[in-house]
């Protein structure tokens, strides 16, 4: 074999694809399930898009761009953290969405997709061989958004091991952040960043507002940035509705901390997201960073040249989020339908007996299907992660790159399918068990 002509870095990144599971998404996307035309066809639900009301975004982009001309500004360079309309634009939908109070657009900053703002934050606000805290289990791809550039290590903290323990929410707490700072620091690291994903990625679980502010003081006290990322802020599972109220007797209200950082004021906390998931428009690539440490900021704007996001994306997102009355009712529409298809998922792991985290919002169910593992190993999950897939056409996520160490549990995308194509899913994922 012949020397590699990449550095280092790049021949890692070479053999290292960033998801497991890519190779058999893009074959998936090839043979698409169809009723008629290609029954056993594949029903992809392992990568996390939203596609519930692309139709209605769609049809107000197409009206934006038929009623209003381009720009002369849109051809031209721009400040790398976003133009001021776009910054104003945004700071005025996280104040009426997200954070009820009031938002300051010189706070944000923003670049090319959730990826690329996790990559520039982590590489601003750590040194390589410095460590982040992420509660497991958690999105696979953080490992290489922090790690492949900044050189950030990932930590999995271990808060549970079976699905009941997240009944009264996600269990993190000072004692054990207290004691990942010893192994870390025992390890000749530092402690630098905690990131927690609020609605959680997979779990669907919530950090209710006293876990958000005593883990804020503790942080703070400990000089350790804590970033929440809300990305799936707006993908609230609608708890009251009479089908699945009983499985929430200690319902937890979902704040965000763009509200308690605005009490706080502190360098040390900082908030991430992106319109992909909420909006359903992955492919325009929008994320944001929001924070009050004015040099972060500022570095984020020296720095984030080639992580900028088109001018033309920003002055369409502009008109888009100008639009008050159709975001309303856009949100609205998107949480009746969000709701209806987690019911549908409901239902059916209910009559499979499969046990399920409840989930407060996201785009993902929880499951644990470990009864069906021929062996509790990482073998063992791939196993039944391909036989789930060669047997009925639907692809979950699976387990590996989550960083928990409970085996069998597996996450299911509910909104990349529309609903009937999601009952034909449950419908195929029954039938396998029953033969199981």
């Amino acid at each position: 074999m012949s020397q590699s002509s990449l550095s280092q870095k790049g021949q890692t990144a070479s053999e290292s694809p960033a998801r497991v599971d890519m190779e058999i998404y893009f074959e998936a996307l090839d043979n698409p399930y169809h009723p008629t035309d290609n029954p056993k066809g594949a029903l992809p639900m392992n990568v996390a898009e939203n596609h519930l009301c692309w139709e209605m975004l769609r049809d107000r982009i197409q009206q934006v761009t038929r009623e209003h001309e381009i720009p002369d500004w849109v051809a031209s360079y721009g400040d790398p953290a976003g133009i001021p309309r776009f910054r104003e634009a945004t700071a005025s939908f996280l104040e009426n969405h997200l954070f009820g109070t009031h938002v300051n657009p010189d706070s944000l900053a923003f670049s090319v997709g959730a990826t690329s703002v996790i990559e520039m934050t982590s590489f601003l606000l750590a040194d390589p061989s410095d460590t982040a805290v992420i509660p497991a289990p958690s999105y696979p791809v953080y490992t290489g958004d922090i790690g492949v550039i900044p050189g950030v290590i990932r930590y999995d903290l271990q808060t549970h091991e079976e699905l009941e323990e997240l009944k009264n929410g996600i269990p993190i707490n000072t004692q054990k952040l207290e004691q990942a700072k010893k192994d870390i620091e025992a390890k000749g690291s530092r402690f630098k960043i905690l990131i927690l994903t609020s609605p959680d990625n997979p779990t669907g679980g919530i950090y209710s507002e006293k876990q958000l502010r005593e883990t804020a003081d503790w942080c703070i006290a400990n000089q350790i940035h804590l970033i929440v990322n809300e990305i799936y802020g707006l993908s609230l599972i609608d708890i009251s509705h009479p089908e699945i109220k009983e499985d929430y007797p200690n319902p937890i209200e979902f704040v965000s901390f763009g509200k308690i950082m605005s009490e706080y004021q502190n360098p040390y906390l900082h908030f991430w997201y992106s319109f992909s998931k909420d909006f359903g428009v992955s492919g325009f690539r929008i994320g944001l960073l929001h924070s009050f440490n004015e040099e972060l900021i500022q570095a984020y704007r020296n720095a984030g040249l080639s992580h900028s996001i088109s001018n033309y994306t920003q002055w369409v997102m502009s008109e888009v989020l100008e639009d008050k009355a159709f975001l309303e009712q856009f949100f609205s529409t998107y949480r009746e339908r969000l709701t209806e298809s987690y019911l549908i998922v409901r239902k059916s792991l209910k009559r499979m007996n499969i046990p399920f985290n409840p989930s407060f919002g996201s785009l993902f169910v929880w499951m644990d299907w470990s009864k069906f593992l021929s062996e509790e190993s990482a073998e063992g999950e791939e196993k039944l992660w391909m036989e789930i897939y060669q047997q009925t056409g639907v692809l979950l996520t699976p387990t590996n790159g989550f960083g928990h160490k409970k085996k069998g549990l597996y996450r299911m995308v509910i909104t990349s399918l529309n609903q009937s194509k999601l009952q034909v899913a449950m419908d195929k994922l029954e039938d396998f068990t029953k033969k199981k």
